[in-house]
């Protein structure tokens, strides 16, 4: 009899502590909702990799090469037109140009200077004359800065499936 007793006591412990396991993931994922808004699909900010972090990954890739991760950085441009692509500034003074995984998603056009949390994949590419202009005319450009580009040029790119806007 004494050992039943022992093994209901043991056993009415264990569940304890698995309430209280799950009522604790229950406040973290309520916690990173209650910070971000989300985007595509979802995401949480965990072993998301710095913004430096970031700017080094992206110096080792050469074109056509790619990456799957998780970083976060600051907004610098939205597109102006729908909220189809944003560019994120880097630690070196370089910019990402993010586009959103067959298009399924957007985001606001007014979160310029916001922090954001992508996943996805980072690669290298390179930008056409003419994909060049149409993101400067989506971006608001004058018509003297549009005809200027005129070389194709090396981008740092990312293509996110999911996205946390900090609020």
């Amino acid at each position: 009899m004494k050992r039943i007793n022992i093994l209901c006591l043991f056993f009415v412990l264990i569940m304890a502590c698995k309430e209280q396991n799950k009522e604790q993931v229950v406040e973290e994922k309520e916690e990173i909702a209650m910070n971000y808004a989300s985007f595509g699909a979802e995401i949480d900010a965990n072993n998301a990799l710095t913004n430096s972090e970031m700017t080094k990954k992206f110096q080792n890739l050469a074109v056509a090469d790619t990456l799957n991760t998780k970083f976060s950085a600051t907004v610098l441009e939205v597109c102006k037109s729908k909220g189809c692509w944003m560019k994120l500034k880097l630690d070196d003074g370089s910019e990402a140009m993010v586009k959103f995984k067959d298009y399924g998603f957007f985001m606001p056009k007014d979160i310029d200077g916001k922090e954001v949390i992508v996943n996805g994949k980072a690669f290298v590419e390179e930008m056409s004359v003419d994909e060049q202009r149409h993101y400067a005319e989506d971006g608001g450009e004058s018509a003297e800065a549009i005809e200027a580009i005129t070389e194709p040029k090396k981008t740092l790119s990312f293509e996110a499936d999911g996205v946390l806007l900090k609020e």
